[in-house]
């Protein structure tokens, strides 16, 4: 089991926010220099996947901060709560 499993069963841990972790993957994102294929699966369901990170990074920003501003975050975290994934 690993620590942050522990800590959450002990009440220790507090999972982000779905604002928070768009906040993350924007940050993450903002600092990412090479150029690669960018897959991922946030519940705010945005279309970021796809090749040429770097050609199409000022876009993906640009979507992220937009989400962070204006999508509905208890809407995102409910559909978050009812996934099924790893």
């Amino acid at each position: 089991m690993s620590e942050t499993s522990v800590m959450a069963k002990r009440g220790e841990f507090t999972p982000l926010t779905e604002r928070e972790l768009m906040q993350e993957l924007l940050t993450f994102l903002e600092l990412l220099t090479c150029d690669c294929e960018l897959n991922t699966h946030h519940t705010s369901s945005m279309n970021l996947t796809g090749p040429d990170f770097l050609k199409r990074k000022p876009q993906i920003l640009e979507a992220l901060r937009h989400g962070i501003g204006h999508l509905d975050m208890d809407e995102l975290a409910s559909i978050r709560q009812n996934k099924r994934t790893l």
